[in-house]
């Protein structure tokens, strides 16, 4: 059966909700449909790793069940997107249910790696959905040995909360330093000190080669021959873009769906946005940005483009955070590991730090320094020289 066309987009995060919410504010009065793998409204998850993990938060609705009522927006939820045939205008979902469209937007965001070794274990998690979060909220606060694999954003958000909870924290990462691949080994450091000083063991240059229990996890065993207890062991070794449903579609795709300025895919009639979409920048260059503060600006651009208006131009300076105990960590602009490093301030726990290249300034982090970093946002934005920071 193929239900009638419209707007359908598929995805069940922030880049779907506010996507609706523009087309409903452009006063765009067609078919709305949101298609989602899960259950649940779409939700912000950011608070995920953070004030959901540890006990703090339960509503992370980005939208009530009246706002999608009230604006005629139809969700299809718990059967994701498992085809998409650009020809015939139809998106096949799991239940064997066909939807039709007439305009299509990818936001399906991201999917977290995993390690295919591990065995089967309960106590081995991912964090990524509200589900995943909930189930290990409902035993984190009895776990006494908990191994974090991965020192990214995500890793260090649930080490940070696990320990808060409580538990003995093991940070097990092979890059140098905690984030050393994004914001480069110098700051890197500055993020271990931090997890130092809370009691974390951060353990670096190091991997992991199994873990082992009879049902229940009970032991890791690391790359230097370190064997580790656990009752939990968290992995985020970081996420891709889920795209999987997208081959034979004819919709391009490289590290995320291709786009022009405007989130137009290599078919007609298909968008994308969020994580997922790599837009081509004003430079030309392709650029995927898994920033949350991303999606609204890409918003208010796809929306007018999709509905044959006059698009605007919006410079964005990427911009994202991460809490990690009471320090707000915060980056602006697009640093690179190998950029030239600034440290500016640094009183032992909070820090400032430009990031430059070929002279120009193009990134700034901080660590609890909120008003510093966002005074850097014109000069970033203009490609100022770095002597106007320093």
């Amino acid at each position: 059966m193929t239900t009638s066309a419209g707007i359908v987009i598929v995805g069940g995060g922030l880049a779907a909700a506010r996507t609706a919410e523009q087309l409903r504010r452009a006063d765009f009065s067609g078919a709305i449909t949101i298609v989602s793998d899960e259950e649940h409204l779409p939700y912000d998850r950011p608070p995920l790793s953070k004030d959901v993990l540890r006990g703090e938060v339960d509503d992370v609705l980005l939208k009530p069940a009246e706002f999608y009522a009230d604006n005629d927006i139809t969700l299809r939820l718990g059967s994701a997107a498992t085809a998409l045939d650009t020809d015939a205008r139809t998106v096949t979902l799991a239940n064997g249910e066909v939807v039709g469209y007439d305009e299509l937007v990818i936001a399906t965001g991201l999917q977290p790696k995993r390690i295919p070794s591990l065995p089967d274990l309960d106590g081995v998690r991912v964090l990524r959905t509200l589900d995943e979060s909930l189930a290990l909220r409902q035993h984190a606060g009895s776990v006494r040995r908990a191994v974090v694999i991965g020192a990214g954003f995500i890793g260090c958000e649930v080490a940070a909360s696990l320990r808060k909870l409580g538990a003995e924290v093991t940070i097990v990462e092979p890059q140098p330093a905690p984030l050393a691949s994004v914001l480069g080994r110098q700051i890197g450091e500055l993020v271990a000190r931090l997890h130092r000083d809370e009691g974390v063991d951060v353990r670096c240059g190091v991997g992991v080669s199994g873990v082992s229990g009879e049902e229940h996890v009970e032991k890791v065993q690391l790359s230097d021959g370190t064997e580790l207890d656990a009752d939990v062991v968290v992995v985020g070794i970081g996420s891709r873009p889920s795209t999987d449903w997208l081959e034979g579609s004819g919709v391009e795709v490289d590290n995320g769906v291709i786009c022009d300025v405007h989130g137009r895919t290599s078919m007609p009639n298909v968008w994308a946005i969020g994580d997922v979409a790599s837009w081509q920048d004003a430079s030309g260059h392709q650029v995927r940005v898994e920033h949350w503060s991303n999606v609204a600006e890409q918003a208010r651009v796809i929306v007018p483009a999709m509905l044959g208006g006059d698009a605007p131009d919006v410079v964005v300076v990427p911009y994202f955070w991460s809490d990690q105990y009471d320090v707000k960590i915060q980056c602006l602009g697009e640093p690179e590991a190998d950029d030239v490093v600034h440290l500016v301030e640094d009183d032992g726990r909070k820090f400032l730090a430009y990031y430059e290249r070929d002279g120009v300034v193009v990134g700034v982090v901080g660590g609890g320094m909120p008003g510093k970093v966002m005074k850097a946002r014109a000069k970033i934005a203009r490609g100022a020289p770095i002597s106007d920071v320093l």
